[in-house]
């Protein structure tokens, strides 16, 4: 079972790293030339990582430059964002999963547009586990060494699962969330599916590592882990007055299921580490002629 090499990559980073990478594109908008763009993200997070080489492919063919800067917390992105350290957040789950930092920071942040709007989180296990919701956990914990594994503990995964989840279905009392980065949780998905042991994991929809190591959601009719909510580009307050023809190019994208789907897939399955900007030329060539807003 093949592992990402890019969270093998976000595993190594201890701490908040820096990525620029900067380009003219063609002539193609004039008013864009020297003006840079810096879009934040965290690298374990393949939704953010596939918007921001989107949106860099999309930008430097506008005439601007772009610069990636990865962090490694999402309340660092948040805080870089709302004091105009970042230009803009390509991912944001800000309807519920991280409500609290739009509670926080959402005076000075400008919500752009909605890209995704089928996007919710969940309870998954391997598909040989023969437990179908998060109710029948309940006497089980023997089997699962009494874990449920998360990711960061400042995400709103992690948050949701604490502060939702468990007392939603009185989990406290047989589990422990266990919270690691998202690397350290799929490595021990990986590990538990190789060897065919029981796993709980905290995930999200849509999610490559549902195909890619054979998982299903547990049935949550009390949205412990989140309604359906919509996925965001968010920017710094004024970014649409400083940048207009860039804000609009990304109120225009939005993507379906399949869109999105093979949106991830191609970035973080077909192509490796590296990669990623052949990755989207990719993707462009299969799908572009399906929008409107696509620059060439």
């Amino acid at each position: 079972m093949r592992f990402s090499p890019r969270i093998l990559t976000a595993a190594a980073l201890g701490s908040a790293a820096l990525l620029a990478l900067s380009g003219c594109g063609s002539e193609t908008t004039t008013a864009a030339e020297e003006e840079t763009i810096t879009v934040g993200f965290l690298p374990s997070w393949t939704d953010a990582v596939n918007n921001a080489y989107l949106l860099q492919d999309q930008f430097e063919k506008m005439g601007y430059a772009v610069e990636l800067e990865e962090l490694t917390e999402p309340g660092l992105l948040y805080t870089a964002l709302a004091e105009g350290d970042v230009d803009i957040y390509p991912s944001a789950w800000s309807d519920i999963s991280q409500a609290a930092y739009i509670e926080k920071y959402g005076d000075r942040i400008e919500d752009i547009g909605t890209y995704y709007d089928n996007a919710h989180g969940t309870l998954a296990v391997p598909d040989y586990v023969d437990i179908d919701a998060v109710e029948d956990l309940h006497g089980q914990a023997d089997r699962f060494d009494g874990r449920i594994y998360t990711i960061e503990p400042s995400s709103g995964t992690a948050t949701m699962a604490e502060e939702s989840l468990f007392p939603a279905y009185q989990l406290g009392d047989e589990y422990t969330l266990t919270s690691s980065s998202l690397a350290a949780m799929l490595t021990a998905l990986e590990d538990a599916v190789n060897n065919e042991e029981d796993i709980v994991v905290t995930l999200w929809r849509p999610f490559w590592a549902y195909e890619e190591y054979g998982l299903k959601d547990l049935d949550d009719p009390k949205e412990g882990m989140g309604a359906t909510e919509g996925l965001h580009f968010l920017a710094h307050k004024g970014f649409s007055d400083d940048f207009p023809e860039a804000a609009d190019l990304m109120a225009q994208i939005t993507l379906n299921d399949e869109q999105y789907g093979a949106l991830e897939n191609t970035v973080v399955n077909e192509f490796g580490d590296g990669e990623e900007p052949e990755a989207i030329d990719a993707w462009l060539a299969d799908y572009g002629d399906e929008f409107e807003w696509v620059v060439e």
